[in-house]
């Protein structure tokens, strides 16, 4: 059994602005190789990002750029198994090879976090973030650094495996299935709650800006992965989406009244992600290539 964790912080909403990698190989339950490296991504930090990561503008003068450190990465994930708590890190490396023009790198990707939804009876609605998890599981990790974050999300897999007995052969399979076995979803409608197998079912969405795509249009892609869908900005939020065009807007007057309202709830230690419109799209896009 041999697989590659992985783990990426970014420099801004935008998810190609990678600026952290972490590698963990394991093979049959032991880490035994791993790899990190800060990437200068050509970007601007936000305040935000630099506050969960603690990585800045400084820290990542005269190291690598993404195309420089894209033939290691292409070494440890061709032609494997890549593991990922949520698909965000699996979005941001295709995103950033995109960005490059670089060629695919041909991998199997699992979520840890459908692994531990489908493991731990306690995770399955809510509570699968990384942090939770690793605390179920006794493993202990200096979260947001992206090593060990990629460790940590080996070890989940790890202990998903000797709790089941799932190989990970099957666990590639187990995680394309109902959280539930017995209960069928299937005919049942996708609403604006979101769809309590997506794969992001717990997550709180909002828009804001302008979309490419109608807001309807938006909302029943949001609810067809799992995230509930709420008008404005709230404490509850834990996602925003912003416009593309709005996401480049560094003055803060350009920012839209909800941008500016989630980021004085992120000053404030509430935990909301902003990304911008063409990176949910691919986050939809992923999710729906493994249902």
């Amino acid at each position: 059994m041999e697989f590659v964790a992985i783990d990426v912080e970014t420099a801004n909403a935008d998810m190609a602005s990678i600026c952290q990698i972490g590698l963990a190989k394991y093979r049959d339950g032991v880490l035994v190789e791993e790899w990190s490296s800060l990437v200068d991504p050509e970007d601007y930090f936000d305040f935000i990002n630099i506050d969960i990561h603690g990585i800045n503008e400084n820290d990542v003068v005269g190291a690598p750029k993404f195309p420089d450190v894209f033939q290691e990465l292409s070494a440890f994930l061709s032609g494997g198994i890549c593991v990922s708590h949520t698909h965000f890190d699996r979005v941001s490396v295709s995103r950033a090879i995109t960005k490059y023009s670089l060629d695919s790198i041909d991998t199997i990707w699992l979520d840890s976090a459908r692994v531990a939804r489908r493991a731990w009876e306690d995770c399955a609605w809510k509570g699968y973030g990384l942090s939770n998890v690793c605390k179920i599981i006794g493993y202990e990790f200096k979260h947001h650094d992206a090593l060990e974050d990629a460790k940590a999300s080996g070890q989940v897999l790890i202990a998903a495996i000797k709790k089941s007995g799932l190989d990970l052969d099957a666990w590639l399979k187990r995680v394309s299935q109902p959280i539930d076995p017995s209960a069928s979803s299937s005919g049942a409608a996708i609403n604006r709650d979101g769809n309590p197998e997506g794969e992001l079912f717990g997550e709180v969405m909002a828009f804001t800006g302008a979309l490419d795509i109608p807001r309807r249009e938006a909302a029943d892609l949001a609810a067809s992965i799992g995230c509930i869908v709420a008008p404005g900005v709230t404490k509850k939020t834990t996602l925003l989406v912003v416009g593309d065009q709005d996401i480049t807007k560094l003055s803060g007057k350009s920012k839209s009244s909800k941008h500016l309202k989630a980021e004085g709830l992120i000053a404030k230690g509430h935990k909301i992600r902003i990304i911008k419109e063409s990176d949910f799209k691919e986050l939809v896009s992923q999710a729906h290539a493994i249902a």
